[in-house]
């Protein structure tokens, strides 16, 4: 059946038959495809203002908590990648050489210096499950070693749009920790 959907929408084409679906505006590039007016690029983004190319960006403040004083965030769905919630400042840039996140967070000393662990997910060679092999390793894996690729300081900023997601946790020990490294497989067989 798929074939036969995929045959004919190309097919279509080559019959010379153009549908258009929604007309476009000169002045603009854009239509609204329900009333047929122009919808205006202020319209069409979170800004209600033309972009002012010269306007300086509000300030972002990020968290001045040292590590150890802060309080953790929730994560914002099941196996999230944790938000850092104390500041950074002095520990970035972060290098394959050079990480100082795992100064705390390396599991050898989380517990004692009150760090949340690096996540066991952080130990699997992902390159082998594609062969469907877990393949556990006894040190972090060499992809990982970019913790703010995942990891995000929590700025305090007005958010542009209002969040009403709402996370649904299977299981309540994911709201703070994660159990991808047992349940990476699922749906997968």
């Amino acid at each position: 059946m798929l074939r036969k959907k995929i045959g004919l929408l190309m097919a279509i084409p080559a019959m010379g038959i153009s549908i258009a679906l929604v007309g476009c505006n000169k002045a603009t590039g854009t239509t609204s495809a329900s009333s047929g007016k122009a919808i205006s690029s202020e319209e069409l983004s979170y800004r209600n203002l033309p972009l002012d190319v010269n306007a300086t960006p509000p300030p972002v403040e990020f968290p001045k908590t040292p590590p150890g004083k802060s309080q953790r965030f929730q994560r914002a769905y099941e196996n999230a990648p944790p938000m850092i919630p104390h500041s950074v400042e002095g520990l970035l840039p972060i290098t394959k050489n050079n990480n100082a996140c795992l100064g705390c967070h390396d599991p050898k000393v989380a517990k004692s210096v009150g760090a949340t662990p690096v996540s066991p997910t952080h130990y699997i060679d992902f390159f082998q499950l594609i062969k469907g092999k877990v393949v556990k390793l006894n040190k972090l894996d060499p992809a990982r070693w970019n913790c703010v690729q995942c990891h995000a300081p929590q700025a305090n900023a007005k958010p542009l749009v209002k969040n009403t997601f709402k996370p649904d946790y299977r299981n309540p020990e994911t709201k703070k920790k994660t159990i991808l490294n047992k349940n990476v497989f699922e749906g997968v067989y």
